[in-house]
């Protein structure tokens, strides 16, 4: 990196540092390499270190950093595509699903979601959560919500625990006729749970893509996945289809 010191411009000091410092990333630095800490990064650019984490952050929301456990801030790998498919006959769990059950319990689903069934949501409801992985790594937590009585024929005998009893409620779903289903993408921050599962830090930024699904005319299930937003990106094709990407993995939308 240069030393030239940053002259008044009109735009937020910040916002140009991102752009000096994008600059960077790809004539001095190579994926994976960590950068200099926050103290010589702002000496040499002649910042206040708030005005540096500014533009840290603007640069890890826009998939160009990361900021791992232990390791510090590093250059981000390119983007390239992870499909999010709005195909209206699959259920979760679908031969061709590349999502890992990897718990699930009984509870009353928080008001959001509750509203979400148009109050067909039962006290009881089956919590699925599952793992999305790409060569290794976590790129999506999900939460399934299923209330009993989307799933009533699920016989007790069908319910143990842990992953044993996400798959039980899986099965249950594929026996129903699936109607149809809506999707809307938020921008959010990572709670603590998802934080962990997916190596991010909490409150780091997430895409959070809500799914509910239709059978018999009413909503049966709903799903809330969390997709890490620093390496993410959102297209939508004429089709409607949505394309997500992460390091590591190319995939078409479907």
């Amino acid at each position: 990196m240069g030393t030239t010191q940053l002259e008044s411009v009109p735009e937020p000091k910040y916002w140009h540092l991102k752009t000096v410092l994008s600059e960077a990333l790809d004539s001095d630095f190579a994926v994976g390499e960590i950068l200099p800490n926050e103290r010589d990064l702002a000496a040499r650019f002649g910042v206040a270190r708030a005005t540096l984490r500014q533009a840290l952050e603007q640069l890890e929301l826009e998939g160009r950093l990361q900021r791992r456990r232990g390791v510090g801030t590093t250059v981000a790998p390119p983007r390239t595509a992870v499909s999010v498919s709005t195909a209206q006959h699959d259920w979760p769990g679908a031969p061709g699903d590349d999502w890992q059950t990897s718990d699930a319990t009984a509870a009353v689903p928080p008001l959001a979601v509750r509203r979400l069934f148009d109050g067909d949501a039962a006290d009881e409801t089956h919590i699925v959560r599952r793992t999305r992985l790409a060569h290794g790594q976590a790129v999506a937590a999900e939460l399934l919500y299923v209330p009993a009585g989307s799933v009533s024929e699920l016989s007790a005998i069908d319910m143990p625990s842990g992953p044993a009893r996400g798959r039980a409620v899986l099965r249950a779903l594929q026996r129903l006729d699936l109607e149809g289903q809506d999707r809307a993408v938020e921008l959010g921050s990572a709670r603590a749970d998802d934080a962990k599962e997916l190596d991010r830090l909490p409150g780091a930024p997430v895409l959070v893509v809500t799914t509910r699904y239709f059978s018999e005319g009413r909503t049966v299930a709903v799903s809330v996945a969390t997709y890490r937003a620093d390496t993410c990106r959102l297209t939508f094709g004429d089709s409607g289809d949505v394309e997500i990407s992460h390091p590591g993995q190319a995939r078409r939308a479907s």
